[in-house]
């Protein structure tokens, strides 16, 4: 399974921006999806922002996002840099959390996160109101 290094996390007033980087160490396409996760304290770890990486040329690039997401998050990527990046905009006092990237082999993962077999460490986000 390949390594995954997550970078970007940081501290920031509401409103404020971040982009978070997912360092992939072994080939792009060896997965098909690539996922952005988030955990905050006492709750679930839930579904950011995934972006197709790998299986069929008609579908990489394809995104998904999650419901509070709103237009405020970004996911894209850098294939020769194997990079997966979530620029944050806007961000709310709710989106602090440690956010995760993952790998999923599954072509119809999506963001749900059992399907998701391969995790980083994680970064902190911490949003101060």
């Amino acid at each position: 399974a390949s390594q995954l290094v997550e970078s970007g996390g940081g501290s920031v007033q509401a409103g404020g921006s971040l982009t978070l980087s997912c360092k992939i160490s072994d080939d792009i396409n060896a997965n098909i999806y690539t996922g952005w996760f988030r955990q905050a304290p006492g709750k679930e770890r839930e579904g950011v922002a995934c972006i197709r990486t790998g299986g069929s040329q008609l579908f990489i690039g394809n995104t998904f996002y999650g419901p509070f997401v709103g237009g405020r998050f970004t996911i894209s990527q850098d294939r020769p840099k194997k990079v997966v990046y979530l620029q944050l905009t806007n961000l709310k006092s709710d989106d602090a959390a440690m956010y995760y990237c993952a790998t999923s082999g599954y072509d119809g993962a999506n963001m749900r996160v059992r399907d998701y077999t391969n995790w980083g460490t994680g970064t902190q986000v911490t949003v101060s109101s």
